[in-house]
Order: C-alpha cells, then sequence, then structure tokens
C-alpha cells in the first residue's frame, strides 16, 4: 500500500508517496513553506495543496511538531497558540476529505528510525533526538513507542526551554561555528543522559547531514548514532503510522 507521509516544520511541509512493503519514498519529496504566522487555517491549506498535489486518495501520515494526544494538540510548540486543544485529525481530514493519523514529528521519525533505518537492530530504551527549529524527541522502549517525550523543552537558565539555546535554528541566528553549537547541543544531552540513561541517542534533523562536523564535540557516555533517513525520516514514520492505524 501507498501512503501519504506529510512532515510540518518550522520551516516548511515536507511530503512524498511512501511504498509501505520497501519502507522507502515512491516519489520525490515536495515541500511547501511553513506559513509566518503557523496558525491553523495556513497550515490546514497547505496540508490541503499537498495532498492535492500527490493527487493522493487513501490515509495520510502526518508528523506535528508538538505534544498530541489522541489526536488533539495539547501545547503550541513552535507553531501558534491557536493550535492548543483543536483535533488535529478532525482538522485535517474535514478539508482533504481522507483519513489521517497525526502523531509528534520526531515521534514520527524515531519510528521510521526503528523500524526501517539506524535503530532497527537496536534493544532496550531508544532516544530519537531530532535537531531543527527545535529539539523534538522520540523514546522507544524495545522497540515500542513511548509518545510525546519533549525534552526539547527542559528550563535551562533564563531559557523558557533549553532549545530556545541548543537547537539548530540558534546556530543560524547566532552565526556559532560546529564547535560553539555542538558544546550546547551537548550540555542538552547531559541533562538527557542524566535524568533518563537511555541505552542509545540517534541524531536526526537536517544537521545531521553534517554529523561528522559535530561528533566530536558531543562528550556524553551513551552511544551516539547518526540517523540513517536523515530527513526523509519524518515523513517515512508519518506514513508508517498512518500504515499501522487504517491498512494493517
Amino acid at each position: 500500500m501507498d501512503i501519504l507521509g506529510i512532515d510540518i516544520g518550522g520551516s516548511s511541509l515536507k511530503g512524498a508517496i511512501v511504498n509501505m512493503q520497501t519502507g522507502s519514498l515512491k516519489t520525490a519529496v515536495h515541500r511547501i513553506p511553513t506559513p509566518k504566522d503557523r496558525k491553523p487555517e495556513g497550515i490546514i491549506n497547505a496540508v490541503s495543496q499537498m495532498v492535492s498535489y500527490f493527487d493522493h486518495k487513501g490515509p495520510v501520515g502526518c508528523g506535528f511538531p508538538t505534544i498530541v494526544k489522541k489526536g488533539i494538540c495539547k501545547h503550541e510548540g513552535n507553531l501558534h497558540l491557536d493550535w492548543v486543544e483543536k483535533d488535529i485529525d478532525q482538522l485535517f481530514e474535514s478539508a482533504t476529505g481522507l483519513e489521517f493519523s497525526v502523531i509528534n514529528d520526531a515521534d514520527a521519525a524515531g519510528l521510521a528510525e526503528i523500524n526501517f533505518g539506524a535503530g532497527k537492530d537496536l534493544d532496550g530504551f531508544v532516544l530519537m533526538i531530532t535537531i531543527g527549529t527545535g529539539l523534538g524527541s522520540g523514546a522507544y522502549l524495545r522497540g515500542e513507542l513511548i509518545p510525546n517525550f519533549e525534552l526539547g523543552q527542559i528550563p535551562y537558565k533564563e531559557f523558557e526551554k533549553i532549545e530556545q539555546w541548543a537547537a539548530s535554528s540558534i546556530k543560524t541566528e547566532e552565526g556559532l561555528s560546529y564547535q560553539e553549537w555542538g558544546e550546547r547541543f551537548n550540555t542538552f544531552l547531559e541533562y538527557v543522559e542524566k535524568i533518563l540513561n537511555p541505552d542509545t541517542i540517534i541524531i536526526g534533523g537536517g544537521i545531521s547531514n553534517d554529523w561528522d562536523k559535530f561528533k566530536d564535540h558531543l562528550k556524553i557516555k551513551v552511544p551516539l548514532i547518526p540517523a540513517e533517513l536523515r530527513n526523509d525520516s519524518g515523513i517515512l514514520g508519518a506514513a508508517l503510522a498512518a500504515y499501522l492505524k487504517y491498512a494493517r
């Protein structure tokens, strides 16, 4: 079965058709800029545009960049406050006429890595950290998702949340070198290690493509490995979530 996977991020929505038998993208990735106000109306419209672009008629999986419980947005994250308590599944389904499975974007990325990528042979307690506009995180115990681990929300010094100091978007905004940013990210990982002590941490998000430029600045004891699926993991995992919900 082919499923449309959509990954909603702070800067863009990315989508592609996924072949669920092979766990690979069947089409090129299509991008639509995230509306600057990040309010529901604009993002709903962008999702509808994505569905129309692929002329897709079946279930859709969607990675959403904040806490999602049973399809309901529980925190605005890096989006607009108007999203809180909205039924995301219902909004997207009403706009497109299709069945949706909406999960946290880092949960989606990790789901893909655990099933198709760097985590497929790992056991125990595995964390997936996605680095982008914020710091997303997904948790997996013996391959099973523990949803909505929002480790980027940890308060840090004068910052409301540590992702305001250590996300890759901050590296860009402040013009930080890979060493300067890597040391900040390592501070975040030290908190994660101390609090959760996972068996392995998978590092994903766009900046994971530059793994060799910052890996030497990460000093924690927990094994760190780069994501294999890189920027495609959010799309693949979102599609997998829809497959598990509707098509099995």
